[in-house]
């Protein structure tokens, strides 16, 4: 590898901008390029101002906020104390990720771009826009903007003599060697799978395995939509929260599709395995135990329920020892097949592992050594708090709507997180599930005589119970909800509990139940019909209006 470095550096919320940041990672690779990557967060940002090559990959979430694993970062950059000259030996490149449909389109790499100029930064290309609503998706704006950046690159850091561009023929080196074990080798199993207890707050890499107290249906049977209440023992775990937070949990595979998957890759799942990283400046997977089972490792950390990328597809090709499938699988990892890919992937939510059932001849010839490039961690679920600790306390309850629905495929496309929540019984013995709280987006008002007006239909309404319990413990009366659902038979959750409140008047209370009637009837017509009582709070009482959907 020639000395020139090159920094990959990404802020990504789903994992897409960290698959774009990846390609770089390997592009470079192929032009001997020395090149790291990593999240913006994990970067030492005092030495930042060293780097001679920066390519910034990074998505805008929610209303024009940055990833979470850039916000120390952001806060960083935008420091008033930072000398316009800092970054001013700085080549860099900003490719940003978003989704037109928002108003705050790109936001993130715009702002980003424009901060490393005023910073003294030399831009080797405009800002790339990527917009999920194209077509082809961001690959639209992605893999012509590469071709330039490259083209900038290597004018900069020429290839040294007597090399050439790495083909696309040639498979690169895996990130992690996987060795396995000796069967015999003692293991103690029972420390892998019982998280240490936490010293600090509990977070992503030291989540709390919190005890499953109740896992409670709270629509009726004959209803379409299964959704739960599920309270959760966090005592002596330090977390806290109020009204508006959100739990982040680590969710895993069912025993089903982890038994599939091994049986297609001829997997031994008790087997036991070290990992080891092929190139000296890469960490290892911070989540997996070391020694790790390939059950382990399937079940807690593969996400082969996803949607696999453009990029799955290319490297499971280069395995491929069947002509037809190879064939099949470089049409879907190249520029001119996306439209192919999506329409079989992507449109019909088909998974990971469904098409590796696919390509049976590529799928047993995937090496063990290659599974962590080939297929993401499984993603953290956020879930609304819909409890207060002032009302329950050491517990913490989640209303969780269980994603089911269909595509043209025969199975029914399941949520991978809420499927497993739901199928946790707690009388089966201790069930424990991975947690951490996140702060949330929504604050409530400390002045008791503040009135709330709150519009939460459906699942919605999970941050407002946290908020009413929260502020009737208080004793804060102006409480207004608006809420919303099919059938009051059949989805009206915590009837009985906004049924007292209302009684002690601690709670103006609002229902629309679209299917209760021939014409339909929403929370907007509600809120029209009660435009005085609405006007009154907000003209008069400075009233705070939430809503979550």
């Amino acid at each position: 590898m020639a000395e020139q470095g090159l920094l990959v550096l990404f802020g990504s919320q789903t994992g897409t901008a960290q698959d774009t940041a990846e390609r770089i990672g390997r592009e470079a690779q192929r032009r001997h390029l020395r090149c790291q990557v990593q999240a913006l967060d994990s970067c030492d940002l005092g030495n930042l101002i060293h780097e001679p090559l920066v390519v910034f990959v990074c998505a805008t979430t929610g209303q024009g906020d940055p990833p979470d694993n850039m916000k120390m970062f952001w806060r960083f950059l935008f420091r008033k104390s930072l000398p316009t000259s800092s970054l001013c030996q700085l080549d860099y490149a900003v490719l940003g990720l978003g989704d037109s449909s928002y108003p705050k389109f790109n936001f993130i790499a715009k702002k980003l771009h424009k901060r490393l100029l005023q910073l003294g930064g030399n831009p080797l290309l405009p800002v790339a826009l990527g917009d999920d609503q194209h077509d082809l998706g961001p690959d639209a704006v992605v893999d012509p903007w590469l071709v330039a950046l490259w083209e900038k690159i290597l004018a900069l850091y020429p290839i040294p003599p007597g090399l050439e561009i790495i083909s696309l023929d040639v498979r690169l080196p895996p990130k992690y060697a996987l060795h396995y074990l000796p069967e015999d080798s003692p293991h103690p199993e029972s420390a892998m799978l019982q998280p240490a207890a936490p010293r600090a707050a509990p977070c992503e890499l030291q989540p709390f395995a919190a005890r499953v107290v109740s896992n409670q249906r709270v629509t009726a049977q004959s209803h379409f939509q299964d959704v739960r209440l599920i309270e959760f023992d966090i005592a002596g775990s330090g977390i806290t929260f109020s009204a508006g937070d959100v739990v982040m949990i680590q969710p895993q595979n069912c025993p089903e599709d982890v038994q599939q998957f091994c049986q297609l890759l001829r997997l031994e799942p008790h087997r036991r395995f070290m990992l080891e990283p092929t190139d000296p400046g890469t960490s290892l997977p911070p989540l997996l135990p070391q020694p790790c089972t390939i059950q382990y490792l399937v079940t807690h950390y593969l996400d082969i329920s996803c949607v696999p990328r453009r990029s799955f597809f290319e490297l499971l090709a280069s395995f491929s020892t069947n002509e037809l499938e190879r064939e099949k699988l470089q049409e879907f990892s190249s520029a001119q097949g996306q439209e192919e890919l999506y329409s079989y992937c992507n449109r019909p939510r088909r998974t990971t592992l469904e098409v590796l059932w696919d390509f049976p001849h590529s799928t047993c010839a995937i090496p063990a050594d290659y599974l962590l490039d080939l297929i993401p961690r499984i993603r953290p679920r956020a879930f609304s708090i819909a409890s207060s600790l002032l009302a329950h306390p050491e517990r913490m309850q989640i209303l969780v709507a269980v994603v089911r629905y269909k595509t043209r495929l025969n199975k029914p496309r399941r949520g991978l997180c809420s499927t497993w929540l739901a199928s946790l019984n707690p009388e089966q013995g201790d069930i424990r599930v991975p947690l951490w709280v996140k702060k949330g987006g929504m604050k409530f008002p400390a002045d008791p005589a503040t009135p709330v007006i709150m519009i939460g239909p459906g699942t919605g309404v999970a941050p407002f119970r946290a908020a009413i319990q929260e502020r009737v413990a208080l004793g804060h009366r102006g409480n207004c909800l608006f809420f919303g659902c099919r059938h009051q038979s059949k989805d009206f959750y915590c009837q009985a509990e906004w049924e007292e409140l209302v009684t002690k008047g601690f709670l103006t209370l609002f229902t629309a139940f679209s299917r209760d009637q021939e014409e339909k009837v929403y929370v907007q017509h509600r809120i029209r019909e009660n435009g005085k009582l609405v006007w009154e709070l907000l003209s008069s009482e400075n009233a705070h209006i939430y809503l979550a959907g």
